[in-house]
């Protein structure tokens, strides 16, 4: 593509930290480099549906250092409202992609950059090509289970914060001799549990992608205290589900069903079986928000740019990726049919389990 374009961007799915730091490099690319126009779409899709379009042309003077450093993003986004069965007031479901269709046109673009995960891929990519929407996707989710990419933005922060959260049940664990029992994120997959649980120094790790024996995990927190130690860390993934295989979920205002509760229930089951005094922490979104690490910080530069300069070669229907220190492009296609969960063979299980760590089998 050539000459002066006019490219649009917007945030979908759940929020992370480090999609302001993907905005602002798209913004710096386009506009330095190629002379582009950047137009920024609000609150992710539904932005395309309004009528007049939701939506806030982005210039240099608008993404200034600061706003690397803030978490969320300034474009809001949503993880609600699939175009293609939206649902309306009266309880009926309506297929309004054409409405998004005709935003898209409406503004002019030439080319649309979405931040998403595998769910806003998949949403996306239908649109683009019904629509006839010419897109590049940047992958971000804190789960990291997208496929064909070794880190998406926001995973690096949510780690952190996970880790943090160990640091500081430390030392109360080892102030009143308990065993204490941090739930953290992770919708079907437990790369945050597995990669804190290891920085943190957790005894015992659970993740949805090796069940658990119960009896297992009271061995390992007595072994613990026969070796002298009068505390216990615990890290359990959201989606682990408990010794009979039931999900915990809740159901919120709408129908809407979340993970919630495993971590109250590994506790209960730890004091049952071992007798020791337990406390369970629940991080929930604590790990969406915050300062995006300077990791975080960097992959969103390069995936930034790397989009920008895809729409300049006209290659439509790439995701841009993280491969062996390199930032590559794959099919977005591809990337979503690839779902990336724990590999039970991988580098960090065998490292839990070559430094005692207690996988729950």
């Amino acid at each position: 593509m050539t000459g002066e374009k006019r490219i649009g961007i917007l945030t979908s799915g759940g929020d992370c930290a480090g999609l302001n730091a993907v905005i602002r490099a798209v913004v710096h690319r386009a506009t330095l480099t190629y002379g582009w126009q950047v137009v920024g779409i609000k609150q992710g899709t539904m932005g395309l549906l309004s009528r007049p379009v939701d939506y806030e042309v982005l210039d240099l003077d608008m993404v200034g250092s600061a706003m690397m450093r803030q978490g969320g993003t300034i474009l809001g986004t949503t993880n609600k409202g699939n175009p293609f069965a939206f649902p309306m007031t009266d309880g009926t479901l309506k297929d309004r992609s054409a409405e998004i269709a005709g935003g898209y046109r409406e503004l002019g673009l030439d080319a649309l950059i979405g931040i998403g995960g595998d769910g806003s891929f998949a949403i996306l990519r239908k649109l683009a090509q019904q629509c006839g929407i010419n897109l590049v996707g940047v992958p971000k989710t804190i789960d990291n289970d997208i496929g064909l990419t070794e880190v998406s933005v926001g995973f690096d922060t949510a780690v952190a914060v996970a880790t943090e959260a160990l640091d500081r049940l430390q030392p109360t664990a080892a102030s009143h001799a308990r065993v204490m029992v941090l739930e953290v994120m992770g919708r079907d997959a437990g790369h945050i549990a597995l990669a804190a649980g290891i920085a943190g120094g957790a005894d015992v790790i659970l993740i949805p992608e090796i069940p658990f024996d119960i009896d297992r995990i009271a061995n390992k927190i007595r072994q613990v205290r026969n070796q002298g130690r009068n505390f216990g860390l615990v890290v359990v993934s959201e989606a682990v589900k408990t010794a009979d295989g039931k999900e915990l979920q809740r159901e919120y205002l709408g129908g809407e069903k979340r993970f919630g509760g495993i971590g109250n229930y590994i506790g209960e089951q730890i004091a049952n079986a071992t007798g020791a005094e337990t406390r369970v922490t629940v991080l929930g979104h604590v790990q969406r928000g915050s300062m995006p690490s300077p990791r975080d910080r960097l992959i969103a530069a390069a995936f930034g740019v790397h989009a920008v300069d895809l729409i300049a070669e006209g290659k439509f229907d790439r995701m841009v990726a993280w491969s062996n220190r390199e930032v590559i492009d794959v099919s977005i296609e591809d990337a979503i049919a690839r779902y990336q969960a724990v590999e039970l063979d991988g580098a960090l299980v065998k490292t839990a389990r070559g430094l005692g760590i207690c996988l729950g089998d």
